[in-house]
């Protein structure tokens, strides 16, 4: 029970913070010294914050389903608002922020947060829509941290070896650059914000991809070694609510997946699968060992008609990169009536791993009347007006109004080889349709991943199958009844793709 004096508005939320940052000590057992002994040596405690200091930007995306978790989230954080102090906070979600389509990358944002924020706050704390909060907890973390300091706080990652997926970056010591895990939430000082911004002015933006954002993101701010390094914070967490830890946590997690009721039907769902004549023997088999037999409508699209497998020739002639031609094929016949008619197409790889329980599972959160493109979104030239895409080596994921729309738009390649995902990307930001992203679907191998990334999610897909036994990856991944915490073992091997 708090105190009669104490009993209102903001004293609460000042009151609130003091208890958060007592009982942080008590169970960690620091100290003013230990903390000055540290890589927080400037930490100095704020008893001052309050919600207005603190700007909080949801992760959002534009689809309806994404839409109703990210409104949620942004009640809850109101709601505790309004029990804590008679200030709320801005919420903002980031997908509407502006017509660009590169907003999701954060970093172009930065000079609007600057000038829209700089002035009256202290704190842009970045969320993704399933990160819960606690805000009073959250409100004690951030007032151990100086506000008129650069700070770069989260939940660290690292990888356990140089990978394809962040360019091979820190070859020689890969574990000694760390990224912040976004599920946990991060923050960035609005001091930081503003140099940021300043040198985001001065010299813009060039990065063609944007592969992994929360790397990326954290090589820009550290700017090799001439900037910030992510700042350690243990009640960042991705503990789920019910976890024996949470209590100790200012942010968790609900759920590893998302869970929609009722999943889509296996007669929902077409699958077309890649390949080309010299995989026949080779790729082919590993998915008829692995994930075939939970596909109810499938079809093999090659350049040769192999009757044992069997596969179908769409007349496009192999390629030994992009495809873009086949792939455009296999939407012509998925709109033609050539296959069964289904609410939603699956295009893969044929070295794509997949599960299709957990993809149908997921599936049961869209709505296939809406156009839906989703998978693993990469960008490309977005701080220059570019655009985004799925990926096609984790899957990609298109409703059938989605086919329709891009195939009526008279959208086509440039060529057959040229890369299949960024076409279709291209074809979509033109047609204004945005795609969807799901962190569940891998481009590349578990390997290629920080073990704690993976440690909190039901993936979805992985892809890839040099250097690894893509059977065992499948079993120990993907197959139904297999730990969504499998093992991680670093590949050792040279890294020379097949």
């Amino acid at each position: 029970m708090l105190p009669n004096n104490l009993n209102t508005g903001p004293r609460v939320a000042r009151y609130l913070i003091f208890l958060s940052f007592f009982h942080y000590n008590l169970v960690t057992g620091s100290s003013k010294k230990d903390l000055q002994s540290d890589d927080a040596m400037n930490v100095a405690s704020n008893s001052q914050l309050d919600l207005r200091q603190i700007v909080f930007v949801i992760q959002s995306q534009s689809n309806s389903f994404h839409v109703q978790r990210a409104e949620r989230l942004r009640a809850s954080l109101l709601q505790q608002a309004t029990d804590l102090t008679e200030n709320p906070p801005v919420v903002l979600f980031l997908h509407s922020l502006s017509d660009n389509e590169g907003d999701w990358s954060i970093l172009p944002m930065l000079p609007h947060f600057s000038k829209t924020f700089g002035k009256n706050s202290s704190w842009l704390v970045f969320l993704e829509e399933d990160t819960d909060v606690k805000v009073g907890e959250l409100l004690g973390v951030l007032a151990k941290f100086d506000g008129t300091k650069e700070w770069f706080l989260g939940k660290p990652l690292h990888d356990e070896e140089s990978t394809i997926i962040h360019h091979y970056a820190f070859a020689e010591n890969p574990p000694q650059f760390k990224y912040p895990d976004f599920s946990a939430g991060w923050a960035l000082s609005v001091p930081l914000v503003q140099r940021l911004a300043e040198r985001i002015r001065d010299e813009p933006l060039k990065s063609d991809f944007t592969i992994d954002l929360k790397h990326e993101v954290a090589l820009y701010i550290w700017n090799q070694g001439q900037g910030l390094r992510l700042t350690a914070v243990p009640e960042l967490c991705t503990e789920l609510q019910d976890s024996p830890r949470a209590p100790h946590c200012a942010t968790t997690l609900s759920a590893p997946a998302p869970a929609c009721g009722e999943a889509v039907g296996k007669d929902d769902v077409f699958v077309a699968v890649k390949t080309c004549q010299k995989f026949h023997t080779e790729r082919v088999p590993v998915v008829k060992e692995t994930w075939e037999q939970e596909a109810s409508l499938l079809e093999y699209y090659s350049d040769y008609a192999d009757p044992s497998i069997p596969t179908i020739n769409l007349g496009v002639p192999n390629t030994e990169r992009g495809h873009c031609g086949k792939t455009f094929a296999i939407l012509k016949q998925f709109a033609s009536g050539a296959v069964p008619e289904t609410k939603w197409l699956i295009i893969v790889d044929d070295d794509t791993l997949i599960s299709l329980p957990r993809l149908r599972a997921l599936l049961g959160c869209y709505d296939a009347s809406e156009p839906v493109c989703l998978g693993e979104r990469y960008g490309y030239g977005l701080s220059q007006g570019g655009y985004s895409y799925i990926t096609g080596g984790g899957g990609m994921v298109f409703s059938r109004e989605a086919v329709l729309q891009l195939l009526q738009s008279g959208c086509k390649c440039y060529s057959d080889d040229a890369p299949d995902d960024m076409v279709l990307g291209m074809c979509f930001n033109a047609l204004g349709l945005a795609v969807t992203h799901s962190p569940l679907f891998h481009q590349a191998r578990p390997e290629d991943y920080a073990r704690d990334y993976l440690s909190h999610q039901v993936p979805i897909s992985f892809h890839k199958h040099w250097n690894i036994d893509p059977v065992a990856v499948f079993n120990s991944w993907l197959r139904e009844g297999a730990p969504t915490t499998a093992p991680h073992q670093p590949d050792k091997t040279p890294k020379t793709e097949l």
